[in-house]
């Protein structure tokens, strides 16, 4: 018996030694050999099970969620037929109506496998991919905490963030390249024939930044992202036209950078520069534009490609200007205020740790809020979302490019860079508004 026990406990030096030590000591019967030795082997193994252990920590409560039972819940509350609660109950509290939530649903489940119902380690089910959309949707709309889902989409507060965090994501990878995407041909056309009616033939939106306040943001990097408001923020920049359309998102810079400091890292300019921006020729008092431009306040650079409003201005002609340039201008402040009003994560404080997740976030939310106002676009054409890959040009190709197209970039730069176009085109439009509208 005893080769036994030091043959099947050879790998543990000190449980060898206890069992040789106990052996030795006195001569029992054999009875009392066989329950002692049974008595140590259990204790060892227990022992040795106990290092071991990967699973649920050890007095930790269990819960049994019955996601199946929660699952079929859902599904009688919204989606079966007839739902307990309508379509607009439903388009209300996921601020989307119910054929673009189960989209959205279908495309992250055929994007990565996470979202698939896949059975445990002890057979059972997990939930399925309506439960974790269901949960990070409504983490999104009303800024509620993770556990706080429990109950309804029988999911824990740990998996329900992972959730989260693969959700964003896989918006992000499956949906920006349709709904982040920088305008095609026939996008300036329809934006050209939304704004030449208001008086700003060739403007392609209206620019602005927006602040998001990190409230878990490292404490060694509180000095770098403070300074726009009281705490640290992270910063979108964007571009908005009439119908709310976000058609530049720029995210992640620190908020103690201004407006001028973000357009200079700002990717906005890239096709234009790159050559691969869709041409564009307008008219306005008579004289000929071939680059588009957009609305900006004040803090901007007098450059070709803003128009900005004029301080403190006298006579009849700068009053009117500045009067429709501003109401105009609201696109984009009216573009931030229904992204923070569909979702209330970005307009309360941010409380996510990494930088890397709070981009996904807002990404995300930005595409989301692009996709409802396509969803409910009150108009009878279809318009083709998909385009073409075309050329952007990198910071690190600068150097590699042959010396026409350098020319041609650096050509380009200083027509945007143009102090005197843009003083030219603002007076054309004080010019073309005052006749359009000013002189009646």
């Amino acid at each position: 018996m005893g080769v036994f026990y030091m043959d099947f406990y050879d790998d543990d030096d000190d449980d060898d030694d206890l069992i040789t030590d106990w052996w030795d000591q006195e001569e029992l019967s054999d009875d009392d050999d066989y329950y002692i030795a049974a008595a140590l082997l259990t204790d060892i193994e227990h022992k040795r099970t106990k290092r071991k252990h990967h699973g649920s920590v050890p007095g930790r409560e269990i819960i049994h969620r019955d996601r199946f039972a929660g699952n079929l819940r859902i599904v009688a509350d919204y989606f079966a037929d007839p739902p307990i609660y309508s379509a607009k109950l439903f388009r209300r509290r996921f601020r989307m109506s119910r054929e673009l939530f189960l989209r959205i649903v279908a495309s992250v489940e055929a994007h990565d496998d996470y979202f698939r119902q896949r059975p445990n380690a002890v057979g059972l089910l997990g939930a399925t991919a309506l439960q974790k959309v269901y949960g990070a949707i409504r983490m999104l709309a009303y800024d509620i905490p993770a556990d706080s889902l429990d109950e309804v989409v029988r999911i824990s507060e740990s998996t329900m963030i992972e959730a989260f965090k693969h959700f964003v994501k896989a918006v992000v990878d499956v949906f920006a390249d349709q709904y982040l995407r920088a305008p095609t041909a026939e996008d300036t056309a329809r934006l050209m024939a939304i704004n030449t009616p208001r008086g700003f033939p060739g403007m392609l939106g209206c620019i602005d930044c927006m602040h998001w306040r990190w409230k878990n943001c490292p404490t060694g990097w509180k000095g770098q992202y403070s300074g726009h408001v009281d705490g640290p923020t992270m910063i979108l920049e964007a571009v908005a036209s009439k119908d709310l359309w976000i058609w530049h998102s720029f995210f992640g810079l620190p908020g103690s950078l201004n407006d001028i400091n973000v357009l200079q890292r700002s990717p906005l300019f890239q096709r234009l520069t790159s050559g691969t921006a869709p041409e564009l020729e307008f008219m306005v008092n008579g004289n000929k534009y071939t680059m588009g431009y957009y609305l900006a306040d004040g803090i901007y650079l007098s450059w070709a490609t803003f128009v900005k409003t004029i301080s403190n201005s006298q006579g009849n002609k700068r009053i009117h200007y500045a009067k429709v340039q501003e109401g105009v201008r609201k696109d984009v402040e009216r573009a931030f205020g229904v992204l923070q009003a569909r979702f209330a994560m970005v307009r309360g404080p941010a409380r996510f740790w990494d930088t890397e997740t709070l981009w996904y976030i807002m990404t995300a939310c930005v595409i989301m809020h692009n996709m409802i106002i396509d969803n409910e676009r009150d108009e009878n054409v279809d318009f083709d979302y998909d385009q073409e890959d075309s050329e952007v040009l990198r910071k690190e190709e600068y150097q590699r490019r042959n010396k026409p197209v350098l020319e041609k970039f650096l050509k380009i730069h200083k027509e945007i860079e143009d102090r005197r176009v843009h003083e030219q085109l603002r007076d054309d439009l004080m010019e073309h508004l005052w006749a359009l509208h000013g002189a009646r």
